[in-house]
């Protein structure tokens, strides 16, 4: 009776606290109908938000950017004003959009993102692609190696293997050769991490702390907060952002996964400073102190960038209005890549219309699985995306892991932002955005070449499942909300 008691005002709680109707109405039938089942699982995962926690998180936020926000915001590196003629002239007709990267996406688009985000575009950067683990570490660790002032280092997963000694052994030499060295690691990603992994970068010089949403003592068994964030940044002139962790399964060495398929990037230019910004709020956070970071410089490139981070602080949904508005803007092609495939309809919508208007749409998702609930729950979506004229295709070799928004000829985002719900609203995610004309086409060059290791799918994936699978299918995707 006491269990049923409690589940009814769980249920009362979920109805006021989640923040989507579908979320609501999942967790208060179960929690009426089976307690015994779920009030334990909605206790860690059921609140979409922290008591107290989101007007904290904002209030700091508030206050690292009136003090410390990066001078390149208002130095002549800002490119918020597009390069563009008006679309509608003063007699009514529609004109033509005048040359230029910002131009070609639109006033409109440029000023939405911009306040999406909360940071400007930047142009005089230059950005590289780092395709795989391989390249991406090598770059990472070479980095480091150069580093003279500071290295600011955050990642969600890290793992104390031979990787993660690698890490661990090159940041240590650098701290103890004067290096101001600042080590993030989420919590909840890294909850296997030893204690001895930490401890040791500690001794040896490194400022190492866990990212965690548990300072009030209600908030102590919540686990659907995550920063899920990958950040390398090194005296201001290099950063690294993407979708890689630390441990050799992105390298290849989990057999079941390998070859892992991972995009990170390079950014050099002032977007590193909105970079380390982004570090600067989750450090902030984890210990009450600013780090010593210095400014960036710009480099010889002329690339347009833009930041976005987002988080379950956010006002908006910043990271699911950036997907809508992304997929809005294209008018030719909106090519995605993502591990996993579970779009609020927001999203879904934006994709719907967007065929409609003739966009080439195309998702590339993964053919093997690392999380059997999200699969399956995945499987659905892909059939209902399929039906509405969305292209899909399964990466074949290996596991897909990358996180990439490819928008016509012009833009392309890389980050550790998917797309699903977990991203969307309940993980701290960072993207990079560019608007770059030879950037693009570099990033459909890469994007090919995974699409030539791919088979499309169709309405038959899910259809010529077994109906136990398909009936599965519907079960994972009551938990959408929480993917």
């Amino acid at each position: 009776m006491a269990c049923h008691v409690l589940g009814v005002i769980a249920a009362i709680h979920a109805v006021i606290n989640t923040r989507t109707s579908q979320g609501a109405v999942a967790w208060a039938v179960s929690l009426v109908a089976m307690p015994y089942f779920t009030l334990i699982p909605y206790l860690f995962l059921g609140r979409s938000k922290f008591a107290g926690y989101i007007d904290e998180r904002r209030l700091e936020r508030e206050i690292l950017r009136s003090r410390s926000k990066p001078a390149e915001w208002d130095s002549g590196a800002r490119s918020d004003a597009p390069e563009s003629t008006p679309l509608v002239d003063a007699s009514g007709v529609r004109g033509e959009i005048a040359p230029g990267p910002a131009a070609y996406l639109g006033n409109p688009t440029i000023r939405t993102l911009q306040r999406l985000s909360g940071m400007p575009f930047l142009r005089g950067n230059s950005v590289r692609v780092l395709v795989n683990g391989d390249a991406t570490f090598a770059a990472i660790l070479d980095a480091i190696a150069a580093a003279e002032r500071y290295i600011v280092v955050q990642f969600f997963i890290v793992r104390a293997d031979a990787l993660g000694d690698m890490l661990k052994d090159a940041l240590i030499r650098k701290a103890q050769a004067g290096v101001r060295v600042y080590f993030l690691y989420d919590s909840i990603g890294s909850f296997d991490l030893p204690h001895r992994y930490v401890s040791a970068l500690r001794a040896g010089g490194v400022e190492a702390h866990p990212f965690a949403t548990k300072r009030k003592f209600v908030n102590r068994f919540q686990i659907n907060f995550r920063n899920h964030r990958k950040i390398v940044v090194v005296d201001g002139k290099r950063a690294f952002v993407g979708g890689h962790n630390v441990g050799v399964e992105y390298l290849g060495g989990n057999p079941r996964l390998s070859p892992w398929r991972d995009t990170h990037v390079e950014v050099r230019g002032p977007a590193v400073a909105s970079i380390q910004f982004v570090f600067t709020e989750d450090w902030y956070w984890a210990t009450q102190r600013l780090p010593e970071l210095g400014p960036a410089p710009h480099s010889d490139e002329n690339m347009h960038c833009m930041v976005l981070s987002s988080g379950p602080a956010d006002k908006q949904e910043t990271c699911s209005l950036f997907f809508v508005e992304a997929i809005n803007a294209a008018r030719e092609r909106i090519w995605i890549t993502s591990p996993y495939l579970i779009p609020d309809e927001a999203v879904f919508s934006a994709l719907r219309l967007a065929v409609m208007r003739g966009v080439d749409v195309r998702i590339l998702i993964p053919s093997r699985r690392d999380h059997h609930v999200v699969f399956a729950a995945s499987k659905l979506f892909a059939y209902d995306l399929v039906q509405a004229g969305v292209r899909i295709f399964r990466y074949r070799p290996g596991f897909l892991h990358q996180k990439v928004v490819l928008v016509d000829d012009i833009a392309a985002s890389i980050g550790s932002a998917n797309l699903d719900n977990r991203s969307f609203r309940l993980n701290f995610e960072i993207t990079v955005l560019t608007v770059d004309r030879a950037f693009a086409g570099e990033v459909e060059a890469m994007l090919n070449a995974d699409f030539a290791h791919a088979f499309e799918i169709d309405t038959n994936d899910y259809r010529g499942a077994a109906f136990w699978r398909r009936m599965a299918m519907h079960v994972a995707r009551l938990f959408s909300p929480i993917l």
